[in-house]
């Protein structure tokens, strides 16, 4: 399972470092340290605690993700595998983004909850870019 910093999780969040370390301290998000001392927050706990954030606010300003190229970076928060098809849903900030695509898509990128992505968003379709 994939790990991010606190430097990193806050990114994906949306808020600053500080922010992230206090939601840790305060233990609104378990942490664990690995072998250097870094203190890193689990992939799949990271995605559960975006989804929290996205629905009660996260008392920072509220800052946009789109770029140029309509990239939304955010972390993998739901994986659904069909026979054919898949849906994947992308928690980037405040944004909540779904998208459905070939179940094929969905296993060469080897996606999964808990794991960097980025939604590309043209027109109508949503684009899933792994980080």
């Amino acid at each position: 399972m994939q790990s991010y910093t606190i430097g990193q999780a806050a990114r994906l969040l949306g808020v600053s470092p500080d922010t992230a370390r206090r939601w840790a301290d305060a233990g609104r998000v378990a942490t664990h340290r690995d072998e250097t001392g870094r203190r890193l927050v689990d992939g799949r706990d990271l995605a559960a605690f975006s989804i929290e954030v996205a629905q009660t606010g996260t008392g920072e300003e509220e800052t946009s993700y789109t770029s140029a190229r309509n990239a939304f970076p955010g972390i993998v928060t739901a994986v659904k595998l069909g026979d054919v098809a898949a849906q994947v849903e992308i928690q980037a900030g405040p944004h909540r983004l779904v998208s459905l695509l070939t179940r094929e898509a969905v296993e060469e990128l080897g996606l999964e909850v808990g794991m960097r992505a980025t939604a590309r968003v043209k027109s109508t379709n949503v684009h899933i870019d792994r980080s």
